[in-house]
């Protein structure tokens, strides 16, 4: 490999830090690796790719290749980097098979037969259905709902009359046992978990009748839950340990309880902000009013000033809903909706049209024919 640049093989600069090429490395390796690409050519990749890294990541070697090109220095100049070939997953300085395992499945296989033995349980989730105003104040509500509790007969051991739970024979409490594998490679091995005990380290000889040595059994749980005040649609609140029982007694997992708000006829949400309309007369909006405005702590005056147009936008502070995790609460905005009337009875229409007149506008109103008198006699 001596034609070839360890750098350009990784994808790094040449003044990139230790860390720089280490991360390189773990994705090259995870993209090139001969048991998850198939591609032709890949296997041969994989091994320019730990090559590559065995010099780079070596002090000495390094600084021999920036200056000589060959990791031997000038006497091995041409002669590739030290004749070194793959051999398995502690080649390249990796940091052997755990670390190779946890690029690829996000942990050591240690930290793997961890969590197989401890079979924490399942999380579960609840939907409650909420009035605009409950997630606005919030409440308290007991709920059920079905999930995987301990077994009553055997406490969660899985074990017959009490007995307990004996070290696995096969894995001797490990929860995983070693496999090797010959492969294109060579010897290769890999740690998988027991098949005898499923991973726990424990095995059963007599497993209890009613839960045949799961440790766990159908039932029917109740709780309170505390909604906050201010939860919003789509919101969801976690409460821990209210899930599945794990097996043979290992913890149970978490309640995600998500919250869906009916829609109000009245109010909108936007975060802590409540939005409403409010409908005004002509005259109102023209000349000012003090009118009542609802809200979801009770009904307000609101001052409307003389002039308003329609779609202006009234703030009435603190009038909105708490905010989750303090922060205070939010505002009421209040959107003036201008009301034209549909009809006018006589008195109105000869008042807009002396207020056309001092306006100096020339209107010139529509006239009901023959047909709009029908329609409006049919529609009456």
């Amino acid at each position: 490999m001596a034609d070839k640049d360890y750098y350009e093989i990784l994808g790094v600069s040449r003044d990139a830090s230790e860390d720089e090429i280490r991360k390189a490395y773990r994705k090259m390796s995870k993209k090139y690796h001969p048991d998850i690409n198939h591609e032709p050519g890949a296997e041969e990749k994989f091994k320019q790719i730990n090559e590559a890294y065995s010099v780079l990541s070596d002090k000495q070697k390094k600084a021999a290749y920036d200056q000589y090109g060959s990791a031997d220095g000038p006497q091995g100049f041409g002669g590739g980097a030290g004749g070194q070939t793959y051999s398995g997953f502690d080649g390249g300085g990796f940091g052997g098979f755990d670390d190779i395992f946890s690029s690829f499945f996000g942990g050591g296989a240690q930290g793997a037969a961890t969590q197989a033995r401890q079979r924490r349980g399942a999380d579960l989730q609840y939907r409650m259905d909420l009035k605009f105003e409950e997630a606005v104040f919030g409440k308290s509500e007991n709920i059920s709902y079905n999930r995987q509790g301990r077994c009553h007969v055997c406490n969660g051991t899985g074990a017959k009359n009490g007995a307990q739970p004996q070290t696995c024979s096969k894995c001797h409490g490990a929860g995983f046992i070693t496999v090797t594998r010959q492969t294109m490679l060579g010897t290769m091995q890999s740690r998988e978990t027991c098949d005898v005990c499923g991973g726990t380290g424990k095995e059963i000889k007599d497993k209890c009748t009613n839960c045949r040595g799961t440790g766990v059994e159908q039932e029917r749980h109740s709780i309170d839950v505390k909604v906050p005040a201010g939860v919003d649609d789509g919101q969801q609140m976690r409460l821990d340990g209210a899930g599945d029982a794990g097996q043979n007694g290992a913890a149970f997992g978490d309640l995600y309880v998500v919250f869906r708000v009916q829609p109000s006829k009245k109010y909108v949400r936007d975060g802590a902000d409540i939005l409403m309309n409010l409908d005004i007369s002509f005259a109102q909006a023209a000349l000012g009013d003090e009118v009542k405005a609802d809200t979801v702590h009770g009904p307000v005056q609101l001052k409307v000033p003389a002039g308003t147009q329609t779609e202006t936008k009234i703030r009435l502070r603190g009038k909105g809903a708490p905010r989750l995790n303090g922060g205070g609460t939010g505002d009421e905005i209040v959107t003036v909706k201008i009301r034209t009337p549909k009809k006018l009875n006589q008195k109105q229409r000869d008042a807009l049209m002396a207020y056309a007149a001092a306006s100096g506008d020339k209107v010139k109103p529509h006239e009901s024919n023959l047909f709009d008198k029908f329609r409006d006699a049919f529609n009456k």
